[in-house]
């Protein structure tokens, strides 16, 4: 965590003497990710995640609280794109 912090301090909370905002402070169209004790995006970049492995935690994360179904399909249709990248690099 303390690389993401280093090489992405913006997405970090600063400190309290410091009051501007973040782009993690700041959710546009809702705030379904604003109670998550991490946000998908925190643990996305922290693990060196791709962009289909990320919406896949980002739609399963939020599902109960946005979409329902939608979003898991939604998380669905990522794995399966991701599953057929893999099958295809192993060709």
């Amino acid at each position: 965590m303390d690389d993401l912090r280093n090489n992405h301090p913006e997405l970090f909370k600063p400190d309290e003497k410091d009051e501007t905002k973040t782009a993690l402070d700041v959710q546009v169209g809702g705030g379904h990710y604003k109670n998550m004790r991490i946000q998908p995006i925190e643990y996305t970049l922290a693990n060196g995640l791709g962009f289909c492995e990320g919406n896949v935690i980002k739609y399963v994360s939020r599902y109960k609280s946005k979409n329902g179904v939608e979003d898991l399909k939604k998380a669905k249709h990522y794995l399966e794109l991701l599953i057929e990248q893999i099958e295809e690099e192993g060709k």
